[in-house]
């Protein structure tokens, strides 16, 4: 058998040496958390303590689909693991494979090794996941959008494994949490592990790792010398083989991955641009990977975490489960998924859109009025529940692509909504004007391409954009349940546009108090994305004003029960 050399950079390597029982990482997007870093922890726990279950912990059954098994799945394929040779998904395990000492009661969220090991999916968005199991590891990915109390609740206990079996492992109940920096508190919980490291302990595995290293290079120079290597060497080598196992099997590893890490292959000018070109809200989270919440003193102050929800419709998302199509190709093409996924949405009621043009990035902001309960921190002591904006989902494009192609990603995901009708908010920023698009205006543009694919659209004009003053007072008032609707997002279809409502920023000028828009004309990078900017919460201006000041549905019927 040919072996396959496998890169892994210097963050992943060292997770993988350091092999803490307790790992905790914090980077930001495309540091290949889940692809080389969970996907060897899996790997390893599965292989190396057979017949063992652990568990693979998400915030919702959607993201688990779309994210952390595809990625994990993708990693293991190019390392050589084949689906239904070494592992099987979603389904009985054949009898060639091995069976696990606690065997699930069904397998229809597990993924089955050859050698009996199990991982089962655990989805917090899904009462019971984490009942009766035994579990002798834990993966918790997007650790930011997980709660905490029911991790410690339902979850954490069932982490106790079978010590006789595998008591002799380090990694034996072993944790591994990944996220990038949270935006909020109650999504804050796992940095307290910083605290909890021994830095001490972490620079003595680590030397010990070296040590053994060269020790096992003087046998391998011995061995290509014709020589027998001296036996002294052995013996040192399995002495300090089960020291390490002893302090890997105590040890907590925290780390933060930031620019500054790369500081040797980035440079010393790219970090000084870097300060110059963005905000400092976008320095702090982007270079420096600090931790910033909702801005306190930002334009969307009155924001709470009790403003987010979840809504996966579950008999949608097993079916996609069922059909294996994870464990086939290991990943989930975007066009699989549509509005079938969600349970906030009213099919038999119009969508509500508002929009942004932009020469580089366009968006919709989607939305939909309903009753429904506001959370108890949400508004005034004494006040009555009322109606709801539940902002369902957003939407953008970029460059080359443009409001067409904005549409058309619009109605691809709406295709099973019954009620094939937008009312369309839009100001005058959507008149007289089309970045040369063609020689028609934005609003010509999307009324024309949302009936080109038989929707059809009710415009409503909103006059002159409203004065930021106005709308900072109008927005934060609706936060705190001071106007007849209250926004809430759905935190699975939002989360570029809810990084950007939480970041934006504000600015007193000559003309008063405004947005902080000066981001929005710099080139785009790869530590400041279009889609982070204001751009997109301009769009979610023109919904709620819209739909605050200009209703024009009937209020619709949803079931609200288990929304998160």
């Amino acid at each position: 058998m040919t072996m396959k050399k496998v890169y892994f950079n210097t963050p992943q390597r060292l997770t993988q040496l350091i092999g803490a029982n307790t790992t905790v990482i914090v980077a930001g997007r495309r540091t290949g958390k889940t692809d080389s870093i969970a996907s060897p922890f899996v790997l390893r726990n599965m292989q190396r303590m057979p017949g063992s279950t652990g568990g693979i912990v998400v915030p919702t059954f959607k993201h688990g689909l779309t994210n952390t098994i595809p990625g994990l799945l993708a990693a293991w394929r190019r390392w050589g693991l084949l689906p239904n040779i070494h592992y099987v998904v979603g389904k009985k395990p054949p009898k060639s494979f091995g069976t696990a000492i606690i065997e699930p009661t069904d397998f229809e969220h597990v993924i089955s090794f050859y050698n009996g090991s199990r991982a089962i999916i655990i989805s917090q968005d899904r009462p019971g996941s984490s009942n009766s199991l035994t579990l002798s590891w834990l993966l918790i990915d997007e650790a930011k959008f997980i709660d905490y109390e029911k991790l410690k609740e339902e979850t954490l206990p069932a982490n106790g494994g079978i010590k006789s079996y595998f008591g002799k492992h380090s990694f034996n109940h072993s944790i591994m949490i990944l996220s990038d920096m949270p935006q909020s508190k109650k999504g804050s919980w796992f940095l307290h592990y910083k605290q909890k490291m021994d830095v001490e302990l972490i620079r003595t595995i680590e030397a010990t790792v070296y040590e053994i290293w060269r020790l096992k290079q003087k046998v391998k120079e011995a061995i290509a010398a014709g020589q027998t290597p001296p036996e002294y060497l052995r013996k040192k080598i399995r002495h300090l083989d089960k020291q390490l196992n002893q302090m890997r099997s105590v040890a907590v590893y925290y780390k933060e991955y930031s620019s500054i890490e790369n500081l040797q292959l980035l440079g010393e000018n790219y970090i000084k641009q870097m300060k110059r070109d963005l905000t400092p809200l976008t320095f702090q989270t982007s270079i420096l990977c600090k931790q910033i919440g909702i801005a306190k003193d930002g334009f969307y102050s009155s924001m709470r975490e009790s403003h987010k929800y979840d809504a996966s419709n579950f008999e949608y998302l097993d079916t996609l489960w069922q059909s294996n199509v994870v464990g086939q190709i290991g990943d989930i093409p975007t066009s699989v998924f549509t509005s079938q996924a969600d349970r906030d949405v009213n099919p038999d009621a119009p969508i509500c859109i508002g929009m942004d043009y932009n020469a580089n990035i366009n968006w919709i902001v989607a939305g939909q009025v309903s009753e429904g309960p506001w959370p108890a921190t949400g508004h005034q002591s004494g006040q009555p529940s009322g109606n709801r904006l539940n902002v369902l989902k957003s939407f953008y494009v970029k460059f080359e692509r443009k409001l067409p192609a904005l549409v058309d990603d619009f109605c691809n995901y709406y295709s099973e909504h019954r009620n094939k009708t937008v009312v369309f908010y839009y100001d005058t920023t959507a008149l007289g004007s089309n970045y040369a698009v063609n020689t028609q205006d934005f609003r010509w543009v999307v009324i024309h391409e949302f009936e080109r694919h038989g929707w059809q659209v009710q415009d409503v004009y909103l006059g002159n954009p409203m004065r930021h003053d106005e709308k900072y007072l109008l927005i934060n008032q609706a936060f705190q349940g001071k106007q007849r609707l209250m926004p809430f997002f759905n935190r699975q279809n939002n989360d570029d546009l809810i990084l950007a409502i939480q970041s934006a920023g504000v600015l007193n000028g000559r003309n008063g108090f405004h947005k902080n828009k000066s981001g929005e004309k710099l080139a785009e990078s790869e530590e400041d994305l279009l889609e982070h900017r204001t751009d997109g919460t301009d769009a979610f201006d023109t919904l709620y004003i819209g739909c605050e000041k200009f209703p024009q549905e009937v209020i619709s019927s949803v079931n609200y029960s288990g929304f998160g």
